[in-house]
């Protein structure tokens, strides 16, 4: 076990740490100081709870454990599995000293979260991710819920973890395409935030893809830092926050549309984000070499940049309708003026969304 990064989320009282590094899973000694008494319960999936749950119930061996192994894939981000998790806490008889382990991708973490915010009004929780894309954003920040037939993360609370341990070496076993569709989220944080950070990547990306030690270590890192910093400004998205959605607004719409079937989250992220791109330069807010840089290191990582054409912008536009960051009936984007710095507008012209919306190779048709 070797912690090689450990940052803080700074919020008051309810600061906690992130840990990054090879072998932290079977850590006791990292995880104990953050357990609440003498009860845990561990939520996983299907397909972690073979590769690593005895390791986790070995470094909890202090503490009476149980466990829950759900269903895996967004589909199964439900209320269904939430009451799975509540009626496990009650069933082993749970009091409010007890810890909820989030062992998983960021499914996992999100329904595990919102069940340790519900159960007894609030119990203690640690994330313990398994997938990049899991490290990099979903575990930090305190964002727990579940998705609603008309909409993506539409039940949940704001309810931070104790701690967030990132082991780097779990990394390995990922498929391919979960590692890169990890790597959306990774970008994102370089447009959003750090022009520098996005310079790295484009030199460095393939580094990360193949879990480089340095570079894989100083992308979480990083991706991390730049999360932290905007949730400590703005913990409950009433400003700040919601610039962490570019690309969302768009990937979420994708995502219900074809019913959490057709590409994984990070795919869809990585969609959103070419999408928003082009709706920036309609706008006349984004130049087009900034654009193409966007869209070309996605495209790089083998990430998914064209829409494809069987997708109705009708169907879309009615899934966005239901985001988030709707106010007052008026869809609400994140637009980029330059890598590094975006923004939320309610101010985007009815002609230059439907355009993105009907130009399935954003970024190239006109």
């Amino acid at each position: 076990m070797s912690v090689e990064h450990e940052l803080y989320v700074e919020l008051g009282e309810r600061r906690y740490p992130i840990f990054i590094g090879p072998d932290l899973i079977g850590g006791a000694e990292l995880i104990r100081p953050y357990l609440a008494g003498s009860q845990a319960l561990v939520v996983t999936n299907e397909t972690v709870a073979p590769l690593y749950l005895e390791r986790v119930r070995q470094a909890l061996s202090n503490v009476h454990v149980c466990d829950v192994a759900l269903p895996d894939g967004e589909i199964h981000k439900t209320l269904a599995s939430f009451s799975k998790i509540i009626d496990a806490l009650v069933e082993g008889r749970h009091d409010r000293n007890t810890t909820v382990v989030a062992l998983g991708g960021g499914v996992v973490g999100d329904i595990a979260g919102f069940a340790a915010a519900s159960y007894l009004r609030g119990v203690r929780f640690i994330q313990m991710p398994t997938t990049l894309l899991a490290q990099v954003d979903s575990s930090v920040g305190g964002k727990t819920a579940v998705n609603h037939p008309t909409g993506k993360n539409l039940i949940g609370a704001f309810y931070q973890p104790a701690c967030v341990i990132a082991d780097t070496t779990v990394l390995a076993t990922l498929p391919p395409r979960e590692l890169t569709a990890g790597i959306a989220e990774v970008i994102k944080h370089g447009v959003i935030y750090d022009a520098e950070f996005f310079g790295w990547l484009e030199h460095h990306v393939d580094d990360v893809l193949h879990l480089e030690g340095n570079a894989i270590g100083y992308a979480i890192r990083r991706s991390c830092e730049i999360k932290a910093k905007v949730v400590a400004a703005d913990e409950r998205e009433s400003g700040l926050r919601e610039i962490l959605n570019f690309g969302h607004t768009f990937a979420h719409a994708l995502e219900q549309a074809t019913g959490y079937s057709r590409w994984l989250h990070g795919e869809a992220v990585s969609l959103g984000m070419v999408m928003a791109a082009d709706l920036s330069m309609r706008e006349k807010l984004l130049g087009d070499a900034e654009a193409q840089r966007i869209k070309q290191l996605l495209k790089r990582t083998g990430l998914p940049v064209v829409v494809p054409p069987d997708l109705e912008p009708d169907a879309l536009l009615e899934a966005m309708s239901h985001d988030k960051k709707v106010k007052a009936g008026t869809i609400r984007f994140v637009v980029v003026d330059r890598i590094g710095n975006v923004r939320t507008t309610a101010a985007c012209s009815q002609t230059s969304l439907a355009q993105t919306l009907r130009a399935g190779d954003a970024l190239c048709e006109r």
